[in-house]
């Protein structure tokens, strides 16, 4: 369904920025001219002139693009004035062919630390898909964190302030599904209304309508999810399945590309959004084969349309309650929705974030207050003073992100620094973004507001004293717990309740005195990778790995 009320809304500008290559540009960028405003300045002061017009008309640019020559400034000074008018905008470097690989070596740096987005060669001819590849996953990329979409997949109508709201636009746009929020008293909400209405129930919020379904008003995201993927009770698999993968985070993606490549049926069950902790990333620069970067969403519908390939089948909104042996030697994984009988079972269920336990702040959640980074929730802190809690690499994309919108975020953690536990290319960009603050020695004692998030109380650990501060978005990412309460006691874990594999099991659990496979449980034909195992390195890439590595095991399992 496409958005009726954008059509007065300003096509988003691509600003092309040159004092020699203006016309060249333009006449590149032609075929964008139908879905955005193209617009060009011979130098960095006229370029923020066209952005202050722009903006004055409540217009917003979604690309910059220089030379890397201009007149009255640096590259990298423009780009920084130009950041401080629009800080959602992608920023771009093409440069011409005789000064691409003399400023290389300048510039270059540059993007480590954040401060543009691609170092590109200009077209030199017609049809350049190698540099038009790079402009539009950029482009892509600002349309799907940024912009609210023009066509919609599913369609919400809510007051604001409803936490279940949040959590439904949340998964459905973890799982690439384009989404908008309608209030009650717009015309949208008022045609949904009618359509509930018209069945003879009480309207309840939110109502939803998606992929041409009549409007309906769900109770949880798992009634979303099964509404649109369907329950597991749906299988059209006959009979037991070799592979069963409980967890679509990037270790179970993997897994299941691999073992659908293979020839294993294999099934996916994902209890919330394919992608797993990762999905929420909004930006993953540090994984193999993607140098611009790459979303959590994108990695993981990427990876699920590659698994679906293979005849890989996902079933989401459904969590795994038990793991129990069936009559002939098999595995059952019972759900609430129905029982999946397999040879082996991979177990990918990753982490949760540990939850912070002040009554105050709990009793906020949805409402201002967020586990994890939430991408959707970003577009709503426009203005506001936001505080992440956590230093790890997620909780530094998430800072990275919202500061694209908030007014101020200030990054929270009880340690003297954030070099131990992040990524030292975060750490570069939090540097130079000045809208990031880093509040280390510190933690959340309380939170509050009237009706949603507007103070918490920041205690210092070394000395105990507390003060106020206002703040009107909390994000909470403090910590790994594991999400296998449903596993058997035959299942062997450690103190924290991760499952130890392999040599990692203890000696007293050794079958004929040989410790399991690498990725082996104590449980024969069950096996766990990624964030869920003992001893993982909790990243992206490694959690993929396994993955991958744990296919061969399965095959060796299932012949012997």
């Amino acid at each position: 369904m496409r958005s009726r009320h954008t059509a007065s809304v300003p096509d988003p500008t691509i600003l092309l920025v040159s004092a020699h290559h203006a016309e060249t540009l333009l006449d590149e960028f032609g075929r964008y001219a139908r879905d955005y405003d193209l617009r060009t300045a011979g130098s960095s002061a006229e370029a923020v002139e066209v952005v202050l017009r722009l903006q004055a008309d409540g217009g917003t640019v979604a690309l910059f693009v220089q030379d890397g020559d201009l007149p009255d400034a640096g590259p990298l000074e423009a780009f920084h004035e130009w950041r401080k008018k629009v800080p959602t905008a992608r920023r771009v470097i093409a440069a011409p062919y005789d000064r691409f690989l003399v400023h290389a070596a300048d510039l270059r740096p540059g993007l480590a630390k954040g401060k543009y987005d691609a170092y590109l060669l200009m077209p030199r001819g017609v049809r350049d898909e190698e540099f038009h590849g790079a402009i539009t996953e950029l482009l892509s990329d600002w349309g799907s964190t940024v912009a609210m979409p023009e066509v919609e997949t599913v369609r919400i109508v809510s007051p604001p302030g409803h936490a279940l709201t949040t959590d439904i636009r949340e998964f459905a746009e973890r799982m690439g599904m384009p989404t908008r929020v309608y209030a009650p008293d717009t015309d949208e909400g008022r045609e949904l209304v009618t359509e509930y209405e018209a069945t003879g129930a009480t309207v309840t919020w939110p109502l939803i309508r998606t992929l041409g379904r009549s409007a309906y008003a769900p109770t949880s995201v798992r009634e979303v999810a099964t509404q649109i993927y369907g329950a597991p009770g749906d299988f059209t698999v006959e009979g037991v399945v070799d592979l069963a993968i409980v967890g679509a985070g990037p270790a179970g993606l993997a897994a299941a590309v691999y073992g659908g490549s293979e020839g294993l049926s294999t099934v996916v069950l994902e209890a919330e959004a394919i992608g797993g902790q990762a999905g929420t990333s909004s930006m993953i620069r540090n994984y193999l084969g993607f140098p611009r970067g790459i979303s959590g969403m994108r990695l993981a519908q990427r990876a699920r349309n590659q698994a679906l390939r293979f005849g890989v089948q996902f079933y989401t909104g459904w969590e795994v309650e038990a793991l129990e042996r069936g009559p002939q030697g098999h595995h059952l994984l019972r759900t609430a929705g129905g029982v999946v009988e397999a040879r082996s079972v991979v177990i990918a269920t990753g982490v949760a974030y540990r939850k912070l336990g002040v009554e105050g702040v709990e009793s906020l959640v949805g409402l201002g207050v967020t586990y994890g980074s939430a991408m959707s929730v970003a577009r709503e802190m426009d203005g506001y003073d936001v505080v992440v809690v956590g230093g790890g690499n997620s909780a530094g994309q998430a800072a990275i992100h919202l500061a694209r919108f908030a007014a101020s975020v200030t990054i929270m953690i009880r340690r003297p620094s954030l070099e131990a536990t992040m990524s030292s290319y975060l750490i570069n960009e939090i540097a130079y973004n000045n809208r990031i603050t880093v509040r280390t020695c510190a933690e959340v004692a309380d939170g509050g507001g009237e009706g949603r998030l507007e103070w918490i109380d920041v205690r210092d650990v070394e000395t105990g004293e507390v003060t106020r501060r206002g703040a009107g978005g909390l994000f909470l990412l403090l910590g790994a717990e594991p999400h296998c309460d449903w596993l058997p006691g035959g299942v062997a874990r450690d103190s924290r309740g991760f499952v130890l594999t392999g040599r990692d099991v203890p000696q007293s659990h050794w079958p004929d005195g040989l410790p399991p496979a690498n990725l082996a449980t104590t449980l024969p034909g069950v096996f766990a990778v990624g964030d869920i195992r003992a001893g993982s390195m909790k990243r992206v890439a490694s959690a993929s790995g396994e993955g991958a590595s744990v296919v061969p095991l399965v095959h060796t399992w299932l012949a012997g």
